[in-house]
């Protein structure tokens, strides 16, 4: 006769194992993940490169970013195996155990699990989809429609302002030079509703426009990014005095509210540039 309750026994104290193990793996990412972040907040170099993964990654969190970063120096484009299947992509065998360590939405339920995730130079498959707007061309007004949709104050022309845009925050509104290319355009104007956005129609008490032009130009930066239009880092000089006195969690927070809305927005503007697929009209094969 097996010896069950000897059998239980072990299982109870597999199990008991695995999750002490599962657990302590859990706190050394988290711990890798408050170290990335806060060498980001602190360093403008790393800033900087963040903002470049972030743009080519606008679905994950900055934390996610950070960890990608810290794990891999030279990753790019990243995403768990169930990512790259749904872009047609598959991790190449000889990669399969040299992955990094993200947290995922877990497919279990709520909430979020350790997953291995891995750069495109690691995968095989279909060429990825780059967006690249253009000046004078539907798509590029589309993605400026839908930007300006994102403004939550009046918007107004001023073909004498001196930029090609500005919020103004005595007056909540935001005021828009037509004459400037779409590019250029783009990039201001995505940086001036991240302002109308924090600023949130004056309910945000502590909105401060200089404490607050990093948060607002690296939102414009990402979509810029997203989008392939051209334009200069952020100004990172004042990067370690913004974030001086923060702990991890702070700073984690304030990217995070980067990446959403930058998220938000891009996601809009990639639905209204992506040609819609139309499916073929059942045939109405009815006589009279």
């Amino acid at each position: 006769m097996a010896n069950l309750e000897a059998l239980i026994s072990r299982k109870t104290e597999a199990d008991t194992q695995w999750k002490a193990q599962r657990q302590a793996e859990r706190e050394s990412i988290v711990a890798m993940q408050d170290a990335g972040v806060t060498e980001i907040t602190s360093n403008p170099e790393a800033y900087a490169r963040y903002l470049e993964m972030q743009g080519d990654n606008p679905t994950y969190s900055a934390g996610n970013i950070a960890l990608a970063m810290l794990q891999n120096e030279k990753a790019t484009i990243f995403g768990t195996r169930e990512r790259w299947k749904t872009l047609n992509r598959s991790v190449i065998d000889t990669e399969a155990n040299k992955g990094m360590k993200i947290f995922a939405r877990s497919t279990l339920g709520k909430g979020y699990s350790l997953s291995d995730a891995y750069d495109v130079s690691q995968t095989q498959g279909r060429e990825l989809k780059h967006f690249q707007l253009q000046d004078d061309t539907k798509e590029m007004e589309n993605a400026l429609a839908t930007l300006l949709n994102y403004a939550v104050v009046p918007v107004n022309s001023d073909p004498e302002l001196d930029q090609a845009a500005f919020y103004d925050m005595q007056e909540m509104a935001l005021y828009i030079n037509p004459n400037y290319p779409d590019s250029e355009a783009f990039s201001a104007i995505a940086a001036e509703i991240a302002h109308t956005r924090i600023h949130a129609k004056g309910y945000n008490a502590s909105y401060d426009r200089q404490e607050c032009e990093l948060d607002a130009q690296s939102v414009s930066y990402i979509l810029c990014r997203r989008f392939g239009i051209e334009r200069d880092l952020p100004d990172m000089s004042r990067l370690p005095e913004l974030y001086e006195g923060w702990d991890a969690q702070q700073r984690r927070g304030a990217l995070d509210s980067i990446q959403d809305i930058s998220k938000k927005i891009g996601g809009s503007i990639e639905q209204a540039i992506t040609p819609q697929q139309r499916s073929r009209a059942p045939v109405n094969r009815a006589t009279r």
